[in-house]
């Protein structure tokens, strides 16, 4: 229930009088409220994976790396200021205007944004509010309802009217739950722009990640468009042998047909690249139809760092992720603080100055001074509750921080593991390649001498070609585990062209 009290204001040797409401029974400045987890529910992730593949044909493949990017990773937004494009795209140019168009990053920018305006938000009740009104009043009253009743005069005051103007300021002196709100909301500030550097190294990791997948698929057809242009060179010679007269036609047969199924692997390989260009094109902000050749290939560079623990060090100083975590480590502690602060007292004041009268020229100058002290006693449990909920999101964000320790240095070791796989792989792969191209010079002779007919010559290609796609996939799986790795350490950005190093084709 509301009740007023009559307050007397003098100013100027007048003495007026008005009725003015009580506030209601208040609570007091709340404490923030947390979530429980301080990860971000439904962010999209970049990650990267290493499979192995058994060993039951010719080809030494035992590996099957590829790369996963969901949620706003994988989209973008038309790149308004971006550079014109050419119609080549590098590494490099790739991962810059990933940076600018992707939906991750323009997601993480506008969050960053709206923390530092939850930020201004929890400030303003440490600050003045300062407002001022105009009002006309026009009053009647009956005395004698009210218990007043004069012989000779009349029951009936009014109607009369007065006008005010007046200028009102509130200010919190005193009020620490306030103030441990603010200190958490600048915390989530902190916490936010390190999560937006966390959002670039993954940014970085999906761009080139999907740069170099299409650079493998590339690879791939001018391999596949030498393997046509040797079955072709099989199909002339085996035609050339069969007219005359020393091969049969289904030695012709079989060659053109090695020679048909190499052209419908080129298509599938080419349509592989075309899908591959539109992923990177959503992933950079190109438009889906955009028309472009890559301009880089992929080179074997042994990683900068060579030992996990270097690399683990490295991480635990610089990723960006590590300082999100121990920031919301921070805004719980001063949720709890807040909830604390709960129990103790606070001390605002109020003062308002204006002027009042009947008319604007007969207004006389009143002023008001309150100062409010509010000490709370009971308020049903609440602030226990507040303080038991505000200490389970600090033990949870403690825990959360544990395990990214733990996942971090999982992910370093397990990108080592990758690198040793693939780069074992790719000197295995070389020396197939030797034999293989050595073995079907021989065929080739062979057959030109009538000694061995297309079959031989069409396996040896095979495992020619098989040998040249191990090489391939296991270049493109260690320079996966490289870029993985930077990611891993941290500031990925800074140290792609150190662990993924391309020469220009």
């Amino acid at each position: 229930m509301k009740r007023t009290f009559l307050v007397l204001i003098f100013s100027a040797g007048l003495l007026t009088a008005q009725f003015t409401p009580l506030p209601q029974a208040a609570g007091g400045t709340q404490p923030v409220q947390l979530p429980l987890s301080g990860r971000p529910g439904n962010a999209g992730a970049v990650s990267t994976t290493q499979t192995p593949v058994a060993g039951t044909t010719s080809s030494v493949n035992t590996i099957n790396s590829g790369l996963q990017v969901t949620g706003p990773y994988s989209g973008s937004t038309p790149l308004g200021n971006a550079p014109p494009f050419q119609g080549k795209l590098s590494l490099a140019d790739a991962v810059q205007r990933a940076l600018a168009a992707n939906l991750g990053a323009v997601n993480a920018a506008i969050t960053v944004r709206q923390a530092k305006a939850q930020e201004r938000v929890a400030r303003s009740p440490l600050l003045p509010n300062v407002s001022g009104y105009m009002r006309e009043n026009t009053l009647q009253n009956d005395l004698e309802a009210f218990g007043f009743n004069f012989p000779g005069l009349g029951t009936v005051l009014g109607p009369f009217t007065y006008f005010d103007f007046r200028a009102t300021v509130q200010q919190s002196v005193v009020d620490f739950t306030a103030l441990n709100n603010y200190r958490a909301a600048r915390e989530s500030v902190k916490a936010n722009t390190a999560s937006q550097q966390d959002a670039r190294d993954l940014i970085v990791l999906a761009a080139g990640g999907v740069y170099l997948q299409a650079v493998a698929a590339k690879a791939r057809i001018a391999l596949a468009k030498v393997q046509i242009e040797t079955a072709k060179s099989v199909y002339d010679q085996t035609l050339q042998r069969r007219q005359a007269g020393v091969a049969a036609q289904i030695e012709v047969n079989r060659a053109r047909l090695q020679e048909q199924t190499q052209r419908q692997r080129l298509a599938t390989l080419e349509n592989d690249l075309a899908r591959q260009k539109i992923t990177l094109a959503r992933i950079t902000g190109l438009p889906v139809n955009a028309q472009f050749d890559l301009s880089d290939d992929l080179l074997f560079t042994p990683p900068p760092i060579t030992t996990a623990d270097e690399a683990l060090r490295r991480a635990l100083e610089s990723r960006a992720d590590l300082r999100v975590a121990e920031s919301q480590i921070r805004v719980a502690e001063k949720g709890v603080a807040a909830a604390r602060a709960a129990r103790l007292p606070s001390l605002s004041v109020s003062a308002d100055y204006g002027a009042i009268g009947p008319t604007f020229t007969n207004a006389q100058g009143t002023f008001n001074f309150t100062a409010n002290v509010r000490v709370p006693i009971w308020q049903g449990g609440k602030v226990a509750a507040d303080r038991e909920e505000a200490d389970t999101v600090l033990e949870q964000r403690k825990a959360e921080l544990a395990d990214l320790k733990g996942r971090i240095e999982s992910e370093i070791r397990n990108a080592f593991l990758d690198m040793e796989a693939a780069a074992s792989q790719i000197e295995l792969s070389k020396q197939s390649q030797e034999v293989a191209g050595e073995t079907l010079r021989l065929a080739q002779e062979k057959l030109a001498e009538g000694v061995t007919d297309s079959v031989e010559v069409t396996q040896d290609e095979e495992a020619l070609a098989t040998a040249g796609l191990d090489y391939i996939t296991g270049l493109f799986a260690h320079n996966l585990a490289k870029l993985n790795l930077a990611r891993a350490i941290g500031q990925t950005e800074e140290k792609l062209a150190t662990y993924v190093q391309v020469r220009p084709n």
